[in-house]
């Protein structure tokens, strides 16, 4: 083929010309042609120079806190088959937040809501556990903002874990540490939300529906108020964004009981109500993009989703999760006092089945079969028994605790042996209590038989059980499970605990 100087394919010698007209006609054609492929090469390049523009932007937005504030005595990576993601929702008053949530704006940074997600290894099952603020747990050491270590404290207010350091941003990664040591679960991911994220995020999916049990007024949000003040909401379904979505999830007093476990009902069913509106539009790039320019100006993350591509990925990773399938529980709790007491072996057996990738139903939920070797069943109807851990694998007394309830057995609590270098399993037995040793060691291969003169039955866990593949586990506990939301629930049932 010959090119002229014009740059276009000389007439073949070979071929007739066409009638004038015609031979215009195609080259008009062709031209349309080709402006129509620069047009749509131009919008491409366009559109892809504009989304490198707004990653680079949201990546401008996301802040991350100090990886170093992490623990390294943890849970090893991996020891879950699902994915473990922590979601704070922060009081912090500073960066404009006392705007949205009065207060002076160099308060100490509090946590008032806090719920794991454990997303199933299959992705399409998820199960949100709420952590009631006040909670008493075990804090281990968390960093401070000079570089130093606290000491551990016991018998504290989950909620005190946030505000370890009293800085006005508050100490996510001491809340991770807490966690982490009351589940035994690895936290794969941190998420903080403040007030101006969670308002804007509400205001981007065009509201979110809940349900009012009762009439709300101004003394209900603010219960120092000596009059009721002007009515907030009525009783009854109703869309809010902004500030009223975020006086929604607040209201403590005047409905139900007042208590903070009535307000994590009613925080399950707003999230839920959020995940809908979410879910209708669809996970695409060009849904999820606004919602992540509206969530990173206010999000503080662990630095795993510290740039806008991770956080847009691990968010389309979630696409195929069933609403469902999304199920939100509390952890097993009971007063204690003005306090929140955990309830056992009922948490051990609940951290069990998420670790183990096990559904509220029982079901596994890992994408493929599990292996089904375990020993032989027995039925442990009438017998208690103590769980303690004798070696240093964490969560190791949970695992026993889930398989002997399941077997029937009362397990009267579980705890740290006082030395962590048992090879092999021990059943202690007092007075009167051989008979129901043997039924306990015959859970465990190999575990050896010791009278004691204390009374009960105590199993010591060894290495050698630790070593051994994991029974076919239990599901979430009866106790959780009854209680659960799904995502797909209707927003007015069960709204309030009291």
């Amino acid at each position: 083929m010959t090119i002229t100087s014009t740059g276009r394919p000389a007439p073949s010698r070979h071929r007739q010309e066409r009638p004038g007209g015609r031979r215009r006609a195609g080259r008009r054609r062709g031209h349309r042609i080709r402006v129509a492929l620069v047009v749509c090469l131009s919008v491409l390049v366009l559109a892809t120079a504009g989304a490198g523009w707004l990653y680079l932007k949201l990546d401008g937005n996301i802040s991350t806190f100090d990886s170093g504030g992490v623990s390294d005595d943890r849970p090893r990576a991996g020891s879950s088959k699902g994915e473990n993601v922590l979601l704070i929702g922060s009081d912090a008053r500073n960066d404009g937040n006392a705007a949205l949530g009065g207060g002076n704006k160099d308060d100490i940074g509090r946590s008032d809501t806090t719920l794991l997600l454990h997303v199933y290894a299959d992705h399409r099952h998820a199960l949100a556990v709420s952590v009631p603020r006040d909670t008493l747990v075990t804090i281990p050491p968390c960093k401070l903002p000079d570089g130093s270590w606290t000491k551990t404290q016991t018998d504290t207010m989950f909620n005190a874990a946030y505000s370890v350091g009293e800085t006005a941003k508050g100490n996510p990664a001491c809340t991770q540490n807490t966690v982490e040591h009351l589940t035994g679960l690895r936290v794969d991911h941190t998420v903080v939300v403040d007030f101006k994220g969670f308002a804007r995020l509400t205001e981007v999916v065009g509201g979110v529906k809940v349900c009012l049990p009762q009439d709300v007024h101004e003394n209900d949000l603010n219960p120092h108020r000596t009059t009721p003040g002007k009515l907030l909401f009525r009783k009854g379904v109703q869309t809010v964004s902004g500030q009223r979505a975020l006086d929604y999830v607040r209201i403590r007093h005047g409905i139900g009981d007042g208590s903070d476990i009535g307000r994590i009902k009613r925080q399950q069913a707003f999230v839920a109500s959020l995940l809908k509106e979410v879910k209708s539009k669809g996970l695409t790039p060009s849904h999820l993009l606004p919602l992540a320019d509206a969530a990173t100006k206010s999000l503080t993350v662990d630095t795993g989703l510290g740039s806008a591509d991770k956080l847009i990925s691990f968010a389309m990773s979630l696409k195929d999760v069933d609403l469902h399938n999304t199920k939100f529980v509390t952890l097993p709790w009971r007063y204690e006092g003005s306090r929140v007491a955990i309830v056992e072996p009922d948490a051990d057996a609940l951290w069990a089945a998420l670790k183990a990738d096990r559904t509220i139903d029982g079901k596994s939920a890992t994408g493929k079969k599990s292996p089904t070797a375990s020993p032989t069943p027995v039925s442990g109807s009438g017998i208690d028994v103590g769980v303690y851990n004798g070696t240093t694998v964490t969560g190791l007394a949970a695992r026993a605790a889930a398989t002997l309830t399941s077997d029937g057995f009362t397990v009267t609590g579980t705890a740290t042996a006082s030395s962590q270098d048992h090879s092999t399993t021990l059943v202690e037995y007092g007075p009167g209590e051989e008979s129901g040793a043997r039924t306990v060691a015959a859970a465990f291969p190999g575990a050896t038989l010791e009278s004691v003169t204390g009374a009960g039955i105590n199993v010591v866990l060894g290495q050698s059980y630790a070593s051994t593949p994991t029974a076919s586990p239990t599901a979430v506990p009866s106790t959780v499970a009854d209680g659960a939301r799904s995502a797909d629930d209707n927003p007015c049932s069960n709204l309030s605990y009291g």
